[in-house]
């Protein structure tokens, strides 16, 4: 069982909308999902946010901070903003009900450059 636990989640669509890709890294290490289906850049952050939850869940963490750049999902997340998009809710109430069993959970946004899964995507596509 892992206490505290941080999580950095980024998820895109090449070309967006397309192929959807995410990636979480925690504790030195990445975890990338490649093909996960069809969709926008903001689904495809709502299923790396839903990723980390996974793996905070199989870690037993039980203090989680969540980091990502896409202030709509960390917002929608935190419960600041209202998610209005009928497509994206199911994802905000999976992640939710996730997290609920997490005694504590932090979601944090950073800048692109401070988000070490966003890197992980990055080094996959060379410019």
């Amino acid at each position: 069982m892992t206490a505290r636990m941080t999580l950095y989640f980024d998820g895109g669509a090449r070309p967006n909308p397309g192929r959807m890709e995410i990636a979480v890294v925690t504790g030195g290490r990445s975890y990338i999902r490649d093909d996960a289906g069809e969709g926008d850049n903001c689904t495809a952050e709502w299923l790396a946010l839903r990723y980390a939850a996974e793996i905070a869940l199989a870690a037993g963490a039980q203090d989680v901070l969540f980091v990502g750049d896409a202030r709509t999902i960390v917002e929608q997340a935190l419960g600041r903003w209202v998610c209005r998009n009928p497509q994206l809710k199911p994802h905000l109430a999976a992640y939710r009900e996730a997290v609920a069993v997490i005694p504590r959970v932090h979601v944090k946004h950073v800048g692109r450059s401070k988000n070490l899964a966003g890197h992980a995507l990055a080094r996959r596509h060379p410019r």
